[in-house]
């Protein structure tokens, strides 16, 4: 069947599109290479799915209204995994208009799309930051996520609003997947794991915000991509409207809300010295408050997950941050 997963010049997008193409699945990927980081990066991703035939790239921006339009009418994806927005807290609040742009506009003809071309399952990337200022861990379904703290957090609840709605509305059958510091090799290179190895590595002074008092739900890349592959044939159905509201789930929607990643935590100075270890430099730390949008720890309840799949992560943080360390050693000695 054709799949469309945008963001396949990112992260998780890129691993996951190199899985589907892997076992032999139709994959088209949009993306629009946008210069948020280094492009360079996003085209050496690329180069690894371009092998495959059955890879179809699309260079489009979501706020096409009309390209998305024609994308659709096209392919007419049976799946769509909607993994491309705007990334980063604290971005947000440098460049809010990208992010209205991106992850409200660019969704809404996302969502246009699903409904036209009759898409069996929608995949939309949510976050854990909707959790805002949530105190109680770990972060369950069932929890209040109406204070976010980030303008990034607030796009990705108002997606959830959003596909809750076509879902409802036009059958749109949706799973938003709420992520957990998804963290690995092909990282982004604005996420504390590559932030910290690239200065480690040339001897910068790292920051390290709420003076180290951080706790993080770190999940491994190649985790996430499998739970996104098990659900993929899991599409949510209705749950009757007498039953009342099953968590996680809509009475009156084919509509489901999961969280993808680990209940364990790691203490932020913990993840610094694996990065330490395995590059065999010791960090300069630069001790700072909290910065604004930042919450102090998170942890995923998976219960609701279960209910639908058999999974939970199984790379421990010491495996992850070595295999980051080793593929940032090979890329940037490559380029």
């Amino acid at each position: 069947m054709t799949i469309l997963v945008t963001g396949t010049a990112g992260f998780i997008g890129n691993h996951l599109a190199l899985r589907l193409l892997e076992s032999g699945q139709q994959v088209v990927g949009l993306d629009n290479l946008t210069p948020y980081y280094d492009v360079r990066l996003k085209e050496a991703r690329l180069k690894r799915l371009e092998k495959f035939k059955g890879f179809t790239d699309v260079r489009m921006d979501l706020e096409d209204r009309a390209g998305m339009q024609k994308l659709f009418e096209t392919h007419k994806p049976r799946v769509v995994v909607h993994l491309a927005a705007q990334a980063g807290v604290r971005y947000s609040i440098e460049a809010p208009q990208s992010y209205i742009d991106s992850n409200l506009v660019g969704l809404g003809n996302v969502l246009e799309g699903c409904r036209h071309a009759g898409t069996e399952h929608l995949l939309f990337a949510s976050s854990s930051s909707v959790y805002g200022i949530n105190t109680k861990l770990p972060f369950s379904t069932r929890d209040p996520v109406d204070h976010p703290i980030s303008l990034y957090a607030a796009t990705k609840r108002a997606g959830e609003l959003m596909v809750h709605t076509y879902a409802h509305l036009f059958g749109v059958a949706s799973t938003c997947l709420r992520f957990f510091t998804v963290y690995g090799p092909w990282g982004r290179p604005d996420m504390a794991l590559f932030l910290f190895t690239d200065a480690i590595r040339q001897g910068k002074p790292i920051k390290v915000f709420n003076n180290g008092n951080m706790r993080r739900a770190f999940t491994y890349v190649d985790d996430i991509v499998e739970c996104i592959l098990r659900l993929v044939p899991c599409p949510p159905t209705p749950v009757p409207a007498e039953g009342g509201l099953t968590p996680g789930l809509s009475p009156v929607a084919p509509f489901r809300v999961l969280n993808l990643g680990s209940q364990e935590t790691v203490p932020l100075e913990r993840y610094i010295e694996l990065i330490e270890q395995n590059l065999d430099r010791k960090a300069i730390k630069e001790y700072l408050p909290m910065q604004a949008g930042d919450v102090q720890a998170t942890s995923a309840d998976v219960t609701d997950l279960q209910s639908v799949i058999d999974w939970r992560p199984t790379t421990p943080v010491e495996v992850g941050v070595k295999n980051f360390i080793a593929w940032y050693k090979e890329y940037y000695a490559a380029n």
